[in-house]
């Protein structure tokens, strides 16, 4: 198996971003198609820039052999809690469903355990829809529990 390597995104990577993030859509086949128009939506930039402008958010892709092939954002958040302990929130992490099984998924999110460890988290947290009961297994086999039930209002 060839080695994941990461980095920053860039502006070039937002159509691959968020073809993957679609791609592991909770609905599965019930997803509809995404609308390749659709990615020239300027809102997409927007928040890519907003993203990339603070320095408690990364925006990760993680390429296999110079492919792009899995993405998630890491965010650092400070809190009051636990003396100030700072959390590490792992969000939008997907791998490409023709390389899921393979171990990659597993590489990106110790890759990015290990950036919340350096940035002195002292937990990582995620959220994952109810319906993808895989991925719940997949972080459970990486040491996750389960541990709140989480909680949205669309606004």
């Amino acid at each position: 198996m060839t080695a994941l390597t990461f980095r920053d995104a860039t502006p070039a990577d937002i159509a691959t971003i968020v073809g993957l993030s679609h791609a592991g859509d909770a609905r599965g086949t019930d997803t509809p198609p995404l609308d390749p128009a659709t990615l020239a939506d300027p809102r997409y930039r927007a928040a890519f820039d907003e993203i990339l402008a603070d320095p408690n958010h990364r925006l990760i892709v993680a390429e296999r052999d110079g492919e792009v092939v899995g993405t998630l954002q890491i965010s650092f958040i400070p809190g009051m809690p636990n003396f100030g302990m700072k959390r590490g929130l792992l969000e939008n992490v997907h791998i490409r469903a023709d390389q899921r099984g393979s171990g990659l998924g597993t590489q990106m999110v110790q890759w990015a355990i290990e950036r919340c460890r350096e940035a002195s988290c002292g937990l990582v947290q995620l959220t994952s829809n109810k319906r993808r009961l895989d991925a719940h297994r997949f972080y459970e086999k990486l040491g996750f529990t389960k541990s709140h039930e989480g909680f949205k209002l669309l606004l």
